[in-house]
């Protein structure tokens, strides 16, 4: 783990808050690319992944973008509420599964929060002098973070910074973008909506040359959820996992201290080996034979009977 100071907060837009994040100790920070994020224990005590915004040859910092998630595990919430410049926060080095790649050009979309590591990837093609164009695409400017950077000269490139204000009907037209295949590769990050359009629009493009990044790779909750009883078997106590509630937060809560990283079963660090129970897996790294005794607590359930978990 990583032990990190908070250098500088800022609020970017509504709701977005920027947190710029130094070594406690005033060391060079491990390195990360375009792309990357950073896993950040939150005060609450949980693991979040955020896309970090600046150039990745800043070694002294990290620059990420924190959005409040009303609707979230309190993750968010906690960062943005729960901290001050000057406090202490612990992190895994940085990871990245949404590289810049080597191409002749760049188009580079963003919606909402997704600018974050796409402005680390233009800041980087600005000085490689590399072509690319960016678009952004947003609800309006109250709601538009790094209006200023981008506005600035900071970076180069062709720069559209779009506002729909809610409007269906306003939404930014991709087709005259993608309707002649180019050899640019496009990295789209932003609300499942504006992805899924970037998809439609480039299905005659070579699937090579299209990166999307998507924090949110499984369903976590869904309608049918029940709550359920967790039994830790090396201590016999019983934990209640509430709809709305993963396996780990509510055994975190307790007091049990599990380790994890990406808490959207894609990792597998949370895998736990359970002893009894009906478990419905939702995540994506456990093999079939593995299913039968392990669980990913970060995303997976059981049904009302519960289950016993090896903890």
């Amino acid at each position: 783990m990583l032990d990190l100071v908070i250098r500088g907060k800022r609020a970017l837009a509504e709701g977005i808050f920027e947190f710029e994040l130094v070594a406690a100790d005033g060391s060079t920070l491990p390195e990360f690319s375009a792309g990357g994020h950073l896993p950040v224990e939150t005060p609450s005590g949980g693991m979040r992944q955020y896309s970090l915004s600046n150039n990745p040859s800043e070694r002294d910092r990290y620059v990420i973008g924190v959005k409040l998630e009303p609707e979230g595990r309190g993750g968010s919430r906690s960062m943005i509420e729960d901290t001050v410049e000057g406090d202490q926060l612990k992190a895994l080095p940085p990871e990245n599964d949404f590289p810049l790649v080597d191409a002749p050009a760049y188009i580079l979309i963003a919606g909402g929060i997704g600018i974050t590591p796409i402005l680390s990837m233009a800041r980087v093609l600005t000085v490689r002098g590399k072509p690319f164009k960016l678009i952004y695409c947003t609800r309006s400017p109250a709601l538009t973070a790094y209006e200023d950077v981008l506005s600035s000269g900071d970076v180069s490139g062709e720069i559209t910074i779009h506002h729909d204000d809610g409007d269906p009907d306003k939404v930014y037209d991709f087709w005259d973008l993608f309707e002649e295949p180019s050899k640019a590769h496009v990295y789209c990050c932003g609300p499942k909506p504006l992805m899924e359009e970037v998809k439609g629009v480039t299905g005659h493009w070579p699937e090579s040359a299209i990166h999307f990044e998507d924090f949110k790779p499984v369903e976590m909750f869904r309608a049918a959820d029940v709550a359920f009883e967790v039994t830790l078997a090396k201590s016999g106590r019983t934990v209640t996992v509430p709809v709305g509630t993963t396996v780990l937060d509510a055994v975190r809560t307790a007091g049990v201290k599990v380790a994890s990283s990406c808490e959207s079963g894609t990792c597998g660090t949370c895998k736990t080996t359970y002893l009894s129970g009906n478990v419905d897996h939702r995540d994506l790294v456990l093999m079939p034979e593995e299913k039968t005794d392990k669980v990913m607590i970060c995303v997976s359930r059981a049904d009302e009977g519960g289950m016993v978990l090896d903890l």
